[in-house]
C-alpha cells in the first residue's frame, strides 16, 4: 500500500510533470525537423543508412502516432488530472474561508488602521463590496467584505486549460487525416475516402509589378454527399488563408503544370482529358495502355550531363516529358514538343493547352475545438492568476465607538497596502 501511495504521489508531482513536458517538447521538435511518413530509402538517401535506421527504430518517421509519444501524452494528462483533483478539495475550502468572516476576524491582517470613524466609506474607497455585519469572538460589532476570490483559482484553471490543450493536440495528431487534392478549374475531385467532393471553380496567380508571385488563390466548392455530417459550401483558399468547409480545413499548398491529352484511334478522337504533371491517363478501349505526363517544361532546354530543364516560366518553347506503359511495362519515354505526336500501333497521342493546376491540402482534425477550448481556458487561468487579486477587509468596533480597519490580500500585497493607506487618508 505504501508503494502504491508513493507511485501516485510521484506521477502527480510537479517534478514528474516538468520532466514529461521537457521530453514532449524535445519529441515535438524532433518530429518537426524530420519529415514525417517517408520510407527508409527516402531517409537513407537524404541522411545516412545509420540515421535512417535510427529514425525508423525510434518511430521518428511517424512520431505523433508512435507508442512512446502516446504514452508520454497519456502520463502528462494523468499527471495534470491528478494534480487538479488532489488540489480541488483544498481549493474549495480555501475559497470558502476567504469569503467568510470567521477566520479573518481572528487575524491582525496584513495592514490595519485604528480610529476609523466611517468604516463603510473606507470599504467603498477600497472598492470592496458592501460589508456584511457580523460579530467578533468577544461579541463586538464587526463588518466584513471579500472580493475577487476567483483569483485563487488561477493556477488550477491554468492547469485545466493545459490538460485540455494537450488532449486536443495529442488526440488531434493521433487521429488527424490529411488529403491532397489537385486539378484545374472545372474539375471535381473526391476528397480521399470521404463522402465529400471538391470542385475547383477557379485558380488565380497574382503577380507584383516586377513579375514575382504575390499570391495563389483557389475558389472551391465542397459538397457532402452523405446524409449526415456538416454541409458543404464555397470559399476562396489562398496561402496563409485557409478555409473551413464540411468540418475540414483547406490549405493552398502548391501549384504545377497540367496539359490536355488527346487520344486518337486510327485518326478518330476517342478520349480527351486534362492531366496534371505526375498523373496518367488510361486509354479507354485498350486495357493496360497508360499515358503518363511526367513533367512539363514551359521553356525547354536540354543540357548535356544535366538533362531536360526550363529556362524560364514563360511559354517560349513548351515541351512535354511523357512515358508510355503497357501491361505495367514502360514501352517509351521522351520529350515531346508542342506540334509533335506519339504513335503506338493504331493510337496517336498529342499534348496541348498547357495550364497551371492547384494543389489543395485538406486536414481533418476532430479535436481542434478541444485544443482551442484548452487555449482559451489557459488564457483565462493566466488572467485570473496575474490580474485578479483576492482581498478581504474587515472592521471591528472599539469600546469608544470608533473602528479598527484590517485588510489582507494574498496577491499583490504592495499594491493593496498602497490602496489601503490611500483609502484611510481620504475623507
Amino acid at each position: 500500500m505504501t508503494m502504491l501511495k508513493k507511485f501516485w504521489k510521484f506521477i502527480s508531482s510537479m517534478r514528474f510533470a516538468i520532466a514529461l513536458l521537457l521530453i514532449l517538447a524535445l519529441a515535438c521538435a524532433a518530429a518537426s525537423l524530420i519529415p514525417q511518413n517517408q520510407t527508409y530509402e527516402w531517409y537513407s538517401q537524404r541522411y545516412s543508412e545509420r540515421t535512417a535506421a535510427l529514425i525508423m527504430a525510434l518511430r521518428l518517421d511517424d512520431a505523433f502516432h508512435s507508442a512512446w509519444f502516446i504514452a508520454i501524452t497519456a502520463f502528462l494528462c494523468v499527471n495534470l488530472l491528478l494534480c487538479n483533483l488532489l488540489r480541488l478539495p483544498q481549493l474549495i475550502r480555501r475559497t470558502r474561508a476567504e469569503s467568510r468572516p470567521e477566520g479573518a476576524l481572528k487575524l491582525s491582517g496584513d495592514i490595519s488602521a485604528p480610529d476609523v470613524d466611517d468604516p463603510e466609506a473606507a470599504f467603498a474607497r477600497l472598492r470592496m463590496p458592501r460589508p456584511a455585519p457580523c460579530k467578533a469572538e468577544d461579541g463586538r460589532d464587526a463588518l466584513f467584505a471579500a472580493r475577487h476570490t476567483a483569483g485563487l483559482w488561477g493556477a488550477w484553471v491554468c492547469h485545466l486549460g493545459i490538460l485540455l490543450l494537450i488532449l486536443g493536440f495529442g488526440l488531434g495528431q493521433m487521429t488527424q487525416k490529411q488529403y491532397a487534392v489537385h486539378g484545374v478549374p472545372g474539375q471535381i475531385r473526391r476528397i480521399g475516402d470521404t463522402a465529400c467532393f471538391l470542385s475547383i471553380d477557379d485558380f488565380r496567380i497574382d503577380t507584383r509589378e516586377d513579375g514575382s508571385v504575390a499570391q495563389y488563390t483557389t475558389d472551391i466548392t465542397v459538397e457532402n454527399t452523405a446524409s449526415v455530417g456538416p454541409a458543404g459550401g464555397s470559399a476562396s483558399v489562398s496561402v496563409n488563408h485557409p478555409a473551413v468547409l464540411c468540418g475540414m480545413k483547406f490549405y493552398q499548398n502548391a501549384t504545377g503544370w497540367a496539359a490536355r491529352v488527346d487520344v486518337y484511334k486510327d485518326g478518330a478522337p476517342i478520349q480527351q482529358e486534362v492531366v496534371c504533371a505526375g498523373d496518367y491517363l488510361s486509354v479507354k478501349d485498350r486495357e493496360g495502355l497508360v499515358v503518363m505526363l511526367n513533367a512539363f517544361y514551359p521553356d525547354y532546354v536540354m543540357t548535356p550531363g544535366v538533362g531536360p530543364s526550363t529556362a524560364s516560366d514563360q511559354l517560349n518553347n513548351p515541351a512535354y516529358l511523357y512515358s508510355i506503359y503497357y501491361q505495367g511495362q514502360m514501352v517509351g519515354m521522351n520529350a515531346l514538343m508542342a506540334d509533335e505526336k506519339v504513335t503506338i500501333d493504331q493510337y496517336t497521342v498529342t499534348f496541348s493547352d498547357p495550364q497551371t493546376y492547384t494543389l489543395i491540402q485538406v486536414k481533418v482534425d476532430r479535436f481542434t475545438p478541444l485544443a482551442l477550448a484548452g487555449g482559451l481556458v489557459t488564457l483565462l487561468g493566466l488572467l485570473l492568476a496575474l490580474y485578479v487579486q483576492p482581498a478581504r477587509v474587515w472592521a471591528i468596533r472599539q469600546d469608544d465607538g470608533r473602528w479598527t480597519l484590517y485588510g489582507q490580500s494574498r496577491k499583490g500585497g504592495a499594491l493593496f497596502r498602497e490602496r489601503f493607506e490611500k483609502a484611510i487618508k481620504e475623507k
